[in-house]
């Protein structure tokens, strides 16, 4: 039977510009090329999922305009269920614009305002979809009452509740399987969390990625490809990790497999995963 998940996050449109250089002040610059596609974290998620052979189901939030109506036909062609997908009256979906540098270097100018972003009432209202789903990822830079539902639901209808980015709440741990952040987001945890309900913790780190579990750890180094642009990796990582231990892996062999769909995005321009071979 395919594995399920349904995954709470950010839907946007992305906008990719790759530049030589930034423009000076009050000037203007050419881009050599340009991506826009389906965005954020929690789609960029459903779609790797979906590509490692997990049914996704998308909670989030899109506008009612014509953008909204074009990233979620995408998104059916992705094969992610956008049922649960909240389509806001009066506003427009969400925008991520990453401007990128030769040699990865990026910056971003996002159009996220609360009206795109999830509340606690939106979650609740999916509460059938994540307690039928075998796996809950919950992206952590959503409201902190959205994210503490989803967890608290998935939790408590036994599924595995994966949570990313920075954990502010400690409250959250309780609800968790799984808690990934990168190096921004990992200040204050070390494997102490794993006394607070979590079982496994990965952290993204320059030197590889280190895995702590009770009796065990692993730090995967990263492999040698060029790294053209970092968007996207670490959603690429949380669905590898995610496919991995529904597929019923070991702790280290879903380390190797998160980490290996990770180096897989990185090598090409925009956050879109590309993992039907990885």
């Amino acid at each position: 039977m395919t594995p399920t998940a349904a995954v709470v996050g950010q839907l946007a449109r992305d906008l990719v510009l790759t530049v030589d250089e930034l423009p000076a002040r009050e000037s203007s610059g050419a881009a050599h090329s340009r991506h826009e596609q389906l965005g954020g974290k929690g789609a960029n998620q459903a779609v790797a999922l979906a590509q490692l052979g997990v049914r996704p189901a998308l909670v989030a939030v899109a506008g009612d305009d014509v953008i909204g109506d074009v990233l979620l036909a995408q998104a059916r062609r992705d094969g992610i269920d956008v049922r649960p997908v909240i389509r806001r009256a009066g506003t427009l979906t969400g925008l991520i614009v990453e401007i990128l540098e030769p040699g990865g270097h990026y910056r971003y100018v996002e159009h996220l305002p609360p009206a795109v972003l999830l509340d606690e009432a939106d979650v609740l209202r999916a509460r059938p979809v994540l307690e039928g789903s075998d796996a809950v990822l919950v992206q952590l830079q959503q409201p902190e009452a959205a994210t503490l539902a989803a967890a608290r639901i998935g939790h408590e209808a036994g599924k595995l509740v994966v949570l990313d980015g920075q954990v502010k709440n400690k409250s959250l741990l309780a609800y968790a399987d799984v808690v990934r952040a990168d190096e921004k987001e990992a200040d204050g945890l070390d494997e102490s969390v794993l006394d607070h309900g979590p079982k496994l913790l990965a952290l993204a780190r320059d030197d590889g990625n280190l895995f702590v579990w009770r009796g065990g750890r692993v730090r995967i180094p990263l492999d040698d490809a060029e790294v053209v642009d970092t968007t996207g990796g670490g959603d690429a990582f949380v669905a590898g990790l995610t496919a991995a231990l529904l597929a019923g892996a070991s702790y280290e062999e879903a380390a190797r497999k998160a980490t290996a769909a990770s180096g897989a995005t990185v090598t090409h321009v925009s956050g879109r995963p590309e993992l039907r071979d990885a």
